[in-house]
């Protein structure tokens, strides 16, 4: 069998004497999707900062491609190739649009290739060029959601981590952020989705997880999630 692109085992973690997570164990393949639901609170937002090294786990490993994450810093993550869209966007208020994709890209040298990757972020987000020379804060939920995950593509992250593209966004610019999702994963992008919208976000995936106090309660292919009378119940209204 393949290593997986991420692998979370037995991780714990929380902030001073409050544990948040208790026992965390997740697989990411190569080339999918893969969603993490539940409600707020649950632990969805510390799982991606503890994979990502923002939070320190207590116990537990993370692997990307096999080789631990542990004990290093967010910048040496994202090195290696973990990029997370962080929850509420997040964007550099006083900076351009620009200038927020170019920070994006601080950690590389390879000056030919940044700019051809600045040309996919236009082609994913035309408005994000039309609006180039913008202040950040300007912009409206949606198109600083845009902007922060443009911002992340900067990085040419092997795996994209996403807390709650949709939060805070009107209708027709979720389904624009969803499109480009569902693009992105078409062009090969591996991607970990946190998402309040389970339904839209089961329906992007191959397979899915139910987070419950600090717990992976059940999970499976996001079709049978879909069918789930428990899924169905607590998180798509049924």
């Amino acid at each position: 069998m393949s290593t997986p692109l991420l692998e979370v085992v037995d991780l714990h973690a929380g902030y001073g004497a409050i544990e948040v997570l208790r026992g965390i164990c997740v697989t990411v393949d190569e080339g999918e999707v893969v969603s993490l639901i539940g409600s707020n609170g649950a632990g969805k937002s510390t799982t991606l900062m503890s994979i990502s090294q923002v939070v320190v786990p207590r116990r537990g490993d993370v692997r990307l491609a096999g080789e631990s994450l542990i004990g290093l810093r967010p910048d040496e993550v994202i090195a290696r190739g973990l990029v997370q869209v962080p929850e509420g966007r997040r964007v550099f208020a006083r900076m351009t649009v620009l200038e927020n994709l170019r920070m994006g890209a601080y950690l590389r040298r390879d000056a030919d290739a940044i700019a051809r990757d600045l040309r996919h972020v236009w082609e994913l987000f035309p408005v994000m060029e039309e609006r180039k020379s913008q202040l950040a804060g300007t912009l409206s939920g949606g198109e600083q959601q845009m902007l922060a995950i443009g911002r992340s593509l900067m990085s040419r992250p092997r795996l994209l981590m996403m807390d709650e593209p949709s939060m805070g966004i009107a209708p027709i610019l979720v389904s624009r952020i969803f499109e480009a999702i569902s693009r992105l994963n078409r062009e090969g992008m591996t991607i970990f989705l946190v998402e309040q919208n389970a339904r839209r976000a089961l329906g992007l995936s191959r397979n899915g997880y139910v987070m419950e106090t600090g717990r992976i309660a059940f999970s499976g292919p996001a079709s049978a999630l879909l069918g789930d009378p428990r899924v169905q119940s607590a998180y798509l209204g049924a």
